[in-house]
């Protein structure tokens, strides 16, 4: 469960990261970063495709400013993966929401 997000900062479980995450069923990677700083691809996501989660929550930073391209978009829906993509304080709330009840993974960019 997130417990808090702020600028820069995000509570996992009693464990604050300073770094952008991927948080899986079992483990948080905190060494995730793009190829493209601020554009996600598909190569970003490759181990998270691999396990074929239902949802993929993609934070995009607190004002929003990293983007997914439309090909990562397409290429994650034709895997059958629920996409949703919002900013990175709604994007733990929505995670929140759906954790538990369906197999969820979070791609998280915590600053801008």
């Amino acid at each position: 469960m997130i417990e808090s997000y702020s600028f820069g900062h995000i509570v996992i479980e009693g464990k604050m990261y300073n770094s952008d995450l991927i948080i899986y069923q079992d483990c948080v990677d905190n060494k995730w970063w793009r190829k493209k700083g601020h554009l996600l691809q598909k190569e970003d996501i490759s181990d998270v495709i691999k396990i074929k989660p239902e949802i993929l929550i993609v934070g995009t930073g607190k004002p929003g400013l990293m983007e997914v391209s439309e090909d990562t978009k397409k290429f994650i829906q034709s895997k059958g993966i629920k996409l949703i993509v919002d900013n990175t304080e709604n994007a733990c709330k929505i995670y929140n929401k759906l954790k538990g009840k369906n197999e969820v993974i979070a791609a998280l960019h915590l600053t801008c």
